[in-house]
């Protein structure tokens, strides 16, 4: 080796004894400036004291060789963050490729915080905690390590504005507990639900039929109210609201109202419970037959109008029914807006009280003299009068006499010889006509009439005229499946059956005739009592 090598051979051994005695120097200058001696590891959990505090950081004295440096947001809050105050923080790396020495607070405490839960908890335990957050699924509660709250287990109603629960401290079941994962699921239904039942027990036992108890109202439908009365739902129905008229619910209470009602009957077997609010007061129809005898004439507010007639508010809690038949001698009333409205106050007589079903009878017609009254002597029967055709119905025609005055005419006395099916065959609506009183019922307002007793019955001359052997012809007036009407002569038919006619045994009536076709026929049989008169085409 020349000499020049051999001089940087020694060189380099020199510095290499002088780094290490730099090292040996370096380390123990730490030992005597450090205050504490513990070997830290990665993983560990350990006390530190905060020693500054920067706008994203904290730095904490862990008693290392320097600082540990811990992000800002692992405080709740940083407006309490404490120089020189102790916590406890998870060492996660002594050193990263900046030198520096990384802590976390949030896994330290959720380190020690699932230790706490683990050792002095088990699934079914009740617990306090903070709903610290929504996220997806439901919410995440504070207690001590973040928990998980299914959004269905928030309240007895399920997932509903799941938002409003954020920032409130409340006790909870833990449900589940995931060691391996270190998860923990938290239920509020079950507890509120465990509470709801030993209330529902507690309040059977003492609650009875008649009490006056206080309740919060929980839901509200068209048919009634449903009242929380501390554990157990009571039915307050809108019959039992007032004793005056409602038409909703809601025009009485509102969801959460806190009222007074009365326990009206219990079923045990299936936990129904009928509640009354007017039942507190007395009932208004005490008394009532004193009050409104028979026969009262009396002033009433229209409240209600239905088709078949008007209720009349006689006071808080009473009404009368109008029924449409009560409301004029004269008028045809199809509905009774045709004479009233609602609010209108009307005048009307007591006709009849039904104090157990709380019904009472009202007429106004009966506040006017009844022009049925004597009618008897005005149309004795067999006076011949005229009128009106009013109406015309399957059985009859109706006919004017007076304004409010009508009678009958029915289709069996509208013609001795033809036979009618339907009075619209005979008469027309609005014609005028000339007919016979055959009867009166003043009570039950009915006249009959005829048209038909405006002569006399000719079937004594028609057996006469035509005896059995007769032979006819006239036209077809109608063709039916048993048979066909012939006209002898006008409003006077016969039948010719279909055993009795000429046909080819193939066809059909309606295909060998035609209304007006004419035909020459016997009479074989006459009937004055039925007034038939039976034909015959094979015997012609």
């Amino acid at each position: 080796m020349s000499r020049k090598k051999k001089k940087f051979a020694v060189l380099d051994e020199v510095d290499q004894q002088q780094e290490g005695v730099f090292a040996q120097e370096l380390e123990k200058y730490y030992r005597e400036n450090t205050t504490t001696t513990t070997i830290l590891s990665e993983g560990e959990i350990i006390e530190g004291k905060i020693v500054g505090v920067s706008e994203k950081e904290v730095m904490v004295d862990i008693g290392y060789k320097s600082e540990g440096i811990l992000a800002i947001d692992e405080f709740d809050d940083p407006a309490d963050i404490k120089i020189n105050e102790k916590i406890n923080v998870f060492l996660e790396t002594k050193e990263d490729e900046n030198g520096m020495v990384i802590v976390s607070k949030r896994k330290a405490d959720r380190t020690l915080g699932w230790e706490r839960i683990v050792n002095n908890y088990k699934e079914g335990d009740t617990i306090e905690g903070r709903i610290s957050r929504k996220v997806k699924g439901g919410l995440m509660v504070d207690i001590g390590l973040d928990a998980f709250l299914p959004a269905s287990q928030v309240s007895l109603r399920g997932a509903q504005n799941i938002d409003q629960y954020v920032g409130n401290t409340y006790k909870f079941m833990i449900v589940k507990v995931n060691k391996p994962r270190k998860n923990i699921v938290l239920s509020r239904r079950e507890l509120l639900f465990k509470e709801r039942e030993e209330n529902k027990e507690r309040l059977l036992k003492e609650i009875a039929v008649g009490q006056i108890r206080s309740g919060i109202v929980k839901n509200i439908a068209d048919f009634g109210v449903f009242i929380d009365l501390g554990g157990v739902d009571g039915l307050l129905h809108i019959t039992d609201m007032s004793w005056g008229r409602i038409s909703h619910p809601s025009e009485m209470v509102a969801i959460g109202d806190t009222i007074e009602v009365k326990i009206l009957d219990i079923e045990k077997e299936t936990m129904k419970i009928s509640l009354g609010l007017k039942q507190k007061t007395a009932s208004p129809w005490s008394g009532i037959q004193a009050k409104y005898p028979i026969g009262t004439k009396l002033k009433g507010k229209v409240v209600n109008l239905v088709p078949y007639g008007a209720f009349i508010e006689l006071e808080k809690g009473v009404e009368g029914l109008i029924h449409i038949s009560e409301f004029s001698w004269t008028r045809r009333i199809s509905h009774p807006s045709e004479m009233l409205a609602i609010g209108d106050i009307v005048e009307a007589v007591v006709l009849n009280l039904d104090v157990d079903n709380q019904k009472i009878a009202l007429g106004i017609k009966q506040t006017e003299n009844d022009p049925w009254q004597g009618i008897s002597a005005k149309y004795p029967g067999g006076t011949k009068v005229k009128g009106r055709v009013r109406n015309l119905t399957d059985y009859g025609a109706f006919v004017e006499l007076e304004e409010g005055i009508d009678g009958l005419i029915h289709v069996s006395d509208m013609s001795w010889t033809k036979k009618i099916n339907n009075p619209s065959e005979f008469l027309k609506k609005g014609q005028k006509v000339e007919v016979v009183v055959l009867s009166i019922d003043e009570v039950n307002h009915k006249i009959s009439l005829g048209i038909k007793q405006l002569i006399d019955d000719p079937w004594k001359e028609i057996e006469q005229r035509y005896s059995v052997n007769t032979v006819i012809e006239g036209p077809v007036t109608k063709i039916t499946t048993f048979g066909i009407f012939v006209e002898i002569e006008k409003e006077l038919e016969g039948l010719i059956h279909i055993t009795e006619v000429e046909i080819e045994p193939t066809l059909k009536l309606e295909e060998s005739f035609k209304v007006g076709d004419k035909v020459k026929a016997k009479v074989i049989k006459i009937d004055g009592e039925q007034r038939k008169i039976g034909l015959s085409m094979k015997q012609a």
